[in-house]
């Protein structure tokens, strides 16, 4: 793995990942070594099975284990540099990337799908350029060839091995369903599933973006009867003891009885209790095993959600810990059930809800996941940014963003913290500076997140140049002179 560090790195941070990829690739081409790097054995590592710490994956491969920024970029990587890898590996890599339906980020499925697009229409032959003069990669390429019948023939065979070259015995190649190259034509819907994971069932994550979703048409009489001594309980608790003990049922009227947990919690109301019982139902409605996004993105946004989004003055110090602590347990949740839905604020964001914000996006995320949340934000299609509520909070929603002075100082945050924004980022930000900036023009907040978009992103912006100076020069603040200066200098 060791070996493979400098490459990675290149996907994670620079701006021109698939050139820089490719040279790195050509440079360090080694097949003698024992830590060989070359073509067959990048895809190896990609393929490879890691065990999940979910509930719901047995095993998943190392590629989706990576920040989603970063598998969006190794299979545009791949898509340009078809021609060194095996269409069969890669059409396995593109359909198992594609057969995790929705719990997929939307940019991670559109590379997948370009490249997958690309093999099933380019009707060329593989050409190995980076395992020419390897046996041993020879012996690979024609294992991963296999005719389309060998997986019939294993049905009848009895020895024990298959076939004497063939490096796996036969009920371990009766476990796995193998695609061959006849597979790449046909249609996306037939997902293949490889190895021996399990397809996780993403129907209750839909369920729980549905925003619109009524919970009295889904839950029967004793279930509604159940929620609403518990809320009676909860509104009258006085202790923390009896909290946990309330959180303990509430979790296992959700969880364990597998009801609709988001329609439960809403007649539940656990949003009306104080900070102090706010924290502790998050941290005992949760455990260490809810890996799945429906669980805790229903916690958070039913919980916590609603008292951030009426937040007009600094949030006390209980409910920042236990929205950080959260945040740093449960990534995805996060995004969908509490940062997106703050981001999408009918009134848009203000000062204290820009302070909660940016502390979560230092001290919790991933630079490349605060892109690719970025991205989905100003580029992505209404429904990749759809947050996770309860329907009674969907009037406090909008569906697009509300920009103001605020929102500016976040992204400036975002920029400062040295996240690396897409060229389709920065467009839609150039995009939006022109039609706000005769509203904003005295604003030194806009003024400031002009200077930073100029300093930080001015390999991007000379495209831009005209446009931007246009728009900086109907401003009026004290770094507007400083702006046009960085600008003239691009």
């Amino acid at each position: 793995m060791e070996q493979w560090v400098p490459l990675f790195d290149i996907f994670l941070n620079s701006p021109t990942p698939e050139i820089e990829a490719s040279l790195w690739l050509h440079r360090s081409f080694n097949v003698s070594s024992t830590l060989p790097i070359s073509a067959a054995s990048f895809l190896s590592l990609l393929t490879q099975p890691v065990d999940s710490v979910a509930d719901f994956h047995d095993r998943v491969m190392f590629i989706q284990t990576l920040p989603s920024m970063v598998q969006s970029r190794i299979l545009a990587f791949l898509s340009v540099e078809q021609e060194r890898f095996c269409s069969v590996d890669l059409n396995r890599l593109c359909r198992r990337v594609l057969s995790e339906g929705c719990g997929v980020d939307f940019w991670v499925q559109s590379a997948a799908r370009d490249l997958l697009d690309k093999l099933s229409g380019s009707g060329r032959q593989w050409v190995p350029d980076l395992v020419l003069g390897s046996d041993e990669s020879r012996v690979e390429i024609e294992f991963k060839s296999l005719p389309g019948w060998l997986k019939d023939a294993v049905a009848v065979a009895t020895d024990e091995v298959v076939l004497p070259w063939l490096p796996l015995s036969h009920d371990e190649l009766n476990s796995r369903d193998l695609i061959s190259s006849r597979d790449t034509e046909q249609q996306q819907t037939s997902l293949t599933q490889v190895g021996e994971n399990e397809l996780y069932n993403w129907k209750d994550v839909a369920e729980g973006m549905d925003i619109d979703h009524s919970e009295n048409d889904v839950l029967d009489p004793e279930m509604q009867n159940m929620a609403a001594r518990l809320r009676t309980r909860l509104m009258n608790v006085d202790s923390g003891s009896k909290t946990v003990e309330l959180a303990e049922e509430i979790r296992e009227l959700c969880v364990d009885s597998k009801a609709d947990s988001l329609a439960v919690l809403g007649l539940i109301e656990p949003w009306k209790v104080d900070d102090e019982s706010a924290a502790v139902l998050v941290s005992h409605l949760l455990s260490g095993s809810d890996e799945e996004l429906a669980w805790p993105s229903h916690v958070i946004s039913s919980v916590i959600l609603p008292k951030l989004l009426a937040l007009e003055r600094p949030a006390s110090r209980v409910l920042i810990s236990s929205v950080m602590n959260f945040c740093k347990l449960h990534e995805r949740a996060a995004e969908y059930g509490l940062l997106i839905p703050l981001l999408m604020r009918k009134d848009g964001i203000n000062n204290p809800i820009c302070e909660v914000i940016t502390r979560i996006v230092k001290e919790c995320l991933h630079r490349a996941h605060v892109s690719a949340l970025c991205q989905k934000l100003f580029c992505g299609k209404e429904g990749e940014r759809k947050p996770i509520c309860q329907p009674c909070h969907q009037c406090l929603i909008s569906r697009e963003l509300v920009w103001t002075e605020s929102l500016f100082s976040l992204i400036q945050n975002i920029m400062s913290h040295n996240v690396q924004l897409t060229q389709d980022t920065v467009d839609q930000l150039v995009h939006q500076v022109h039609n706000l900036a005769p509203r904003f023009s005295r604003s030194l907040k806009f003024g400031h997140f002009l200077l930073c978009l100029t300093k930080k992103f001015g390999s991007l912006l000379h495209s831009h140049k005209p446009l931007l100076t246009e728009s900086v020069a109907q401003t009026n603040t004290l770094v507007t002179k400083s702006i046009l200066s960085k600008l003239e200098s691009l």
